[in-house]
């Protein structure tokens, strides 16, 4: 267990005692100000009075793994230093500079602490990051953009939404809140994916599912996160005015909004809406907090799928706010026998060439077992990138994966089904839909089977196709079929990986 000795305790020093008993590990604090050791003892904080500087006051404790030296001058840290290193030279020392230290104290305690608090430094950089960084400024512009909103904000996930949209929705709700402005967080479709649904359930989530008939009136302003188009993966009117983006996808086209952020570098949207509660000076909500940290995990693939360094940070900041038992039960949920079927079908059904496999699942009541299907493909010896698809109504959904380093599978989703549907993701994580709309035309079972087969050869084709177009990934041999099947599309999609993708 740690032990942590504090030798003095000075304005600065007394509020991070304060907070040290929340820490595992026996402390003790000793300080020449009685009004201070009492204060802490109040608040069964275990001190003492005593001269810090005095060799003698140290000289029959047992050796502590860490010594804070927290008086606020410099001249007598400097002393209780020298003491500590000659009574316990194996401990840990942090040493707080004092406010006006001289070029000889900083020298001689810099070179003999093992880590040095300078409040003064840490004040400018804590100012520079609250103002002149560009989160600060983004931070700010997006403060501007709530704060004129006048009437109530809709914060819109994209259909069927993952983990990183729900969280993103929910935070920005909070933001929004903070500034005085009354949010919903909406969405179209449905939330199926058993993981999701925990998550919303357990942390109880205040969500608004709306339908294409839902009328948006009582809106007078619209957020879009974890996708950056109105009408493009989501239902809502292409020709909407959006006033806030926020998202972590490359944009596949004019990108809306008074206000965006598109984080291209950033693992997940969530990574994004943390810093901004961070911004913004907020409270972690320990519901919001984490929501965001598995939005955050998920879209990482628990970090080591397109991760950087802000989404570690992003962690560490939602780590002490999270609700880590409910956590656990988001992260081991049942699983219902039609994913396990679709799962069984696709194993089934698979088409490999060279590392790739193409599956149908054929009709499917869930479309989120889908990247389920992909992803228990992927662990077959030899595949590196897999491509499973599924008929529910008069759509087609398409999940894909890869871990092979010269896929980019967002970009070949695009080219492969952006003409005939919508399609988009990241390199090694995409999904698209396509909507069959002669599958509508008729009643004729054999004749819908039929229809099936033929756009089942239209999907793979072309996925095979748009991987033979790019350098390695050689899949052998494709046949081109025809493309009649497929209802005309006006979008280009941007392509957000949604739930079932």
């Amino acid at each position: 267990m740690v032990s942590r000795l504090v030798l003095g305790c000075g304005s600065v020093g007394q509020r991070i005692v304060e907070r040290l008993p929340a820490r595992e590990g026996r402390l003790l604090v000793i300080a020449a100000n009685d009004r201070i050791v009492e204060t802490l003892r109040e608040e069964n904080v275990p001190a003492q009075t005593a001269d810090p500087t005095d060799p003698d006051v140290i000289a029959n404790l047992e050796a502590p793994e860490v010594v804070f030296v927290a008086s606020d001058r410099t001249d007598v840290n400097r002393t209780i230093l020298d003491n500590v290193r000659e009574r316990f030279p194996d401990a840990a020392t942090v040493v707080y500079l004092g406010a006006s230290p001289d070029p000889a104290d900083r020298r001689h305690i810099e070179e003999r602490a093992d880590r040095v608090v300078d409040a003064k430094a840490a004040m400018i950089e804590a100012v520079l990051g609250k103002t002149a960084s560009p989160s600060a400024e983004n931070a700010t512009a997006l403060r501007r953009r709530l704060s004129g909103i006048d009437g109530k904000l809709a914060v819109v996930m994209h259909d069927n939404p993952d983990p990183d949209a729900i969280a993103s929705a929910v935070a920005l709700v909070d933001i929004a809140a903070a500034v005085g402005v009354d949010a919903d967080a909406c969405y179209f479709g449905e939330i199926s994916h058993q993981e999701n649904r925990a998550m919303v359930n357990l942390l109880e989530l205040d969500l608004r599912n709306l339908s294409p008939e839902d009328s948006l009136a009582e809106y007078d302003a619209f957020a879009l996160v974890d996708h950056s188009r109105p009408g493009v993966n989501d239902q809502l009117p292409s020709e909407l005015h959006v006033d806030i983006v926020i998202d972590h996808h490359p944009p596949r086209g004019p990108v809306p909004g008074e206000f965006y952020d598109l984080r291209e570098e950033a693992g997940a949207t969530s990574t994004v809406l943390t810093e901004y509660i961070e911004q913004f000076d907020l409270e972690f909500d320990r519901r919001t907090a984490t929501a965001l940290l598995y939005g955050i995990r998920v879209d990482t693939n628990d970090f080591i799928r397109e991760v950087s360094s802000i989404d570690f940070r992003a962690a560490a900041l939602l780590l002490p706010h999270v609700d880590e038992t409910v956590l656990e039960q988001v992260e081991q949920p049942t699983v219902d026998g039609e994913t396990l079927e679709t799962i069984a079908r696709s194993i089934k059904n698979r088409v490999q060439q060279g590392s790739v496999v193409v599956a149908s699942a054929g009709r499917i009541t869930n479309r989120d077992a889908l990247p389920q299907a992909a992803d228990q493909l992927l662990t077959i010896e030899d595949v590196d990138t897999t491509l499973v698809y599924g008929f529910k109504d008069e759509m087609a959904f398409l999940s894909a994966r890869s871990r092979a380093s010269q896929v980019d599978l967002g970009e070949t989703l695009r080219d492969a089904f952006d003409p005939i549907g919508s399609a988009g993701g990241h390199t090694d994580m995409a999904g698209a839909q396509l909507e069959v709309g002669i599958l509508a035309s008729t009643d004729d079972e054999s004749q819908v089977e039929s229809i099936v087969s033929v756009v089942e050869e239209v999907i793979t084709d072309r996925f095979f196709e748009a991987l033979r177009t790019r350098p390695g990934t050689p899949v052998g041999a494709y046949s081109r079929t025809s493309e009649w099947l497929f209802a005309p599309d006006e979008t280009d999609g941007d392509g957000g990986e949604s739930e079932s993708a």
